[in-house]
C-alpha cells in the first residue's frame, strides 16, 4: 500500500470515527401501554415518496431542500432518498420535516454513520438500547429509514411525555433536560437553514397580507 492510498484511508477513517455532537438520551422505564403505542409506530412501511398530497410541493420542497443541503451530501441520489425518506418519517410522526433537518444538523452534521462519545448513532443519534426496549435485534441504527423513524418516533414521544413543550422535548432527546443550550441550536438551525414555505401557501399567505381591512 502506498503513502497517498495510507493517507486516504486514515482521513476516511477519521471521518467515520469523528463523534457526534449528541448528549444521550436516558433510558426510563416504559408503562407497557406506552412501550406497545411505541413499537407499534416502529412497524414498517415502504418509503417511496413524500408525506405531500401535492405533487408540485412535493417537487418544490425536493429541489430547495436539495439545494440547501448538497454541500453536506454532495451525492444527489443520495440526498434525495435521504430527503424524501425524511419527510415521510418525519411527517408520519406528527413531527414538522425543517425540525428534523435542524436537530440532524446539531445532532450529526448529517453523517449517516456518525458515533457520538457516549454511543448514539446514525443522522438522528439514537441510544441503542432503544432497539432492546421497543424494536428488535434486526434493526441497524445506520440504516437510513430505521434511524430516522426510530428518532422522529422517539422525539415524539418526548414532544408528548412534555404536553407539546418542545424546548423540554428536545432536552429530553439530547439527555440535558432543563438546560437551553441544545435546544436553542436546534431551533436555530432549524429556522436558519431549513425553515420553508410551500408556494401554495406562500401565495396564500401573500394575498391574505393585500386584502383591505373592513
Amino acid at each position: 500500500m502506498n503513502k497517498t492510498t495510507r493517507l486516504g484511508l486514515l482521513i476516511a477513517t477519521l471521518l467515520l470515527a469523528q463523534p457526534a455532537l449528541a448528549g444521550a438520551q436516558r433510558e426510563e422505564a416504559l408503562s407497557a401501554s406506552m412501550r406497545a403505542s411505541l413499537q407499534k409506530s416502529l412497524a414498517d412501511t415502504a418509503v417511496t415518496r413524500t408525506a405531500f398530497r401535492n405533487l408540485a410541493d412535493e417537487a418544490a420542497w425536493l429541489k430547495e431542500m436539495s439545494r440547501r443541503l448538497a454541500k453536506r451530501m454532495p451525492d444527489e441520489a443520495e440526498r434525495l432518498e435521504f430527503l424524501t425518506t425524511l419527510h415521510w418519517e418525519a411527517s408520519r410522526a406528527g413531527l414538522d420535516p425543517q425540525l428534523m433537518l435542524g436537530l440532524i444538523e446539531v445532532e450529526s452534521g448529517f453523517r449517516k454513520y456518525a458515533v457520538s462519545p457516549v454511543g448514539a448513532r446514525g443522522f438522528t443519534q439514537v441510544m441503542p438500547f432503544w432497539i432492546k426496549t421497543i424494536g428488535t435485534p434486526d434493526h441497524n441504527l445506520f440504516q437510513l429509514r430505521t434511524n430516522l423513524r426510530y428518532g422522529a418516533v422517539i422525539l415524539r414521544h418526548y414532544i408528548d411525555i412534555e404536553r407539546g413543550d418542545l424546548y423540554r422535548a428536545l432536552g429530553r432527546y439530547n439527555g440535558s433536560l432543563g438546560q437551553p443550550t441544545y435546544p436553542r441550536m436546534v431551533v436555530g438551525a432549524w429556522k436558519r437553514n431549513w425553515d420553508y414555505t410551500t408556494p401554495a401557501r406562500a401565495a396564500q399567505a401573500d394575498t391574505l397580507s393585500v386584502r383591505p381591512r373592513d
